[in-house]
């Protein structure tokens, strides 16, 4: 088997990035799986693959083929995973790694009792200057870090006629808006800040009742078009938690998929005794440093000016901008180096399946807390 050979089964948005990820890091792609024969055929042609597979029992019996990409929709997920590791395979899976924390838990089991490493795409982590982020609160550099906030927002189901499978909870689970991009802005900020939260009271919102549902495909982050029936909605189109974090940190974090103008936003500033600092995801390549007694300052990245432990993870010179397909590359090189190293007792520096389940259980909390509108504490 070798041991930089992948294969990915899902060929929408994030399927293709994980292909243009694989293939710049030189790691093969054996084969693709899509959502049908017809899909299948037309990416292969498209994207030049050698080989489509006709299912996953297919694929996962590829010995040439160490590592699973797993990038379809959320609810099968746990058992493409959990078909990838009987056979053998490391895996790498789209987030949430699972419905809910039952999944995720056997997801773990599975991978430590097959000898296999599982990994989830909390690429976000990956921009350099959030690494840096996370080596200047390590080395103290801001203090005791005090208030963790930031948002994270998007606008592309603003309209009734917006649609896209993670709508129907059968197909994307009972959370939508946490689930699909609060657990990055969760799992970003605990990162960085090595804090883990304690307790949370949520409000969620469906601010758009009643949807356009189309009768035929739309693509992620695409209107739905012709022939349509009403759709009622369940999921949540909003969030805000209040954050009580390991040591005494208070936090906040809005997310929304109906905020119009926001792309995809994700912002986050950590206020500490001694300083603060602020990064946005549409202008990654700058971290703000906040001063009480001396200047306030922007680091633009530069990896002859960032700390040791975080210049490894950009790729190029300063003024020569980093963004987010590039943070597919460096988990990527993580996750196959980690592989290729084969001692898998070694600390794991990205994010795990324990990290997806981590984010499993928040989602939970978050919906119970809302369901029954109090703070919840985490075990």
């Amino acid at each position: 088997m070798n041991p930089s050979a992948a294969a990915v089964v899902g060929l929408g948005f994030v399927g293709k990035a994980h292909l243009e990820a694989l293939r710049r890091l030189g790691i093969p792609v054996r084969g693709i799986l899509g959502s049908s024969p017809e899909r299948t055929r037309e990416a292969v042609r498209e994207l030049k693959i050698d080989r489509g597979y006709s299912s996953l029992d297919e694929l996962v019996k590829d010995t040439s083929v160490s590592a699973v990409h797993v990038c379809t929709p959320n609810y099968v997920h746990h058992n493409q995973a959990k078909a990838a590791l009987e056979a053998g395979k490391h895996v790498m899976c789209e987030k949430p790694l699972a419905m809910n924390t039952r999944e995720s838990q056997s997801l773990i089991g599975l991978a430590s009792g097959q000898g296999r490493v599982g990994a989830v795409t909390y690429n976000l982590r990956y921009y350099p200057l959030c690494h840096e982020a996370r080596a200047l609160v390590k080395r103290g550099v801001i203090g005791e870090p005090r208030l963790i906030h930031g948002s994270f927002l998007q606008d592309w189901l603003l309209y009734p006629t917006d649609w896209n499978w993670r709508l129907q909870p059968e197909l994307g689970g009972d959370m939508r808006v946490v689930a699909d991009i609060g657990t990055h802005w969760l799992d970003l900020l605990t990162w960085i800040t090595g804090k883990r939260v304690m307790e949370l009271c949520a409000d969620l919102a469906t601010v758009v009742p009643v949807r356009k549902r189309p009768l035929g495909r739309v693509a992620t982050f695409q209107q739905s078009v012709g022939e349509t029936k009403d759709f009622q909605i369940t999921t949540d189109d909003y969030a805000s938690i209040l954050l009580h974090f390991e040591g005494g940190a208070h936090g906040v974090c809005t997310v929304s998929q109906i905020s119009a103008g926001r792309k995809t936003r994700l912002w986050f500033e950590v206020d500490g005794s001694e300083g603060s600092l602020a990064w946005n995801s549409e202008d990654p390549n700058t971290l703000w440093i906040g001063r009480r007694r001396e200047p306030n300052q922007e680091m633009i990245k530069d990896p002859s000016l960032m700390s040791p432990e975080a210049r490894g993870y950009a790729a190029y010179p300063g003024g020569h901008a980093e963004g987010y397909p590039d943070t597919f590359v460096q988990l990527f090189k993580d996750f196959y180096g980690y592989i290729e190293a084969g001692e898998f007792s070694r600390p794991r520096t990205f994010p795990t399946f324990e990290t997806g389940h981590d984010e499993m259980r928040l989602c939970e909390a978050i919906a119970q807390s809302a369901r029954e509108r109090r703070w919840v504490t985490l075990s």
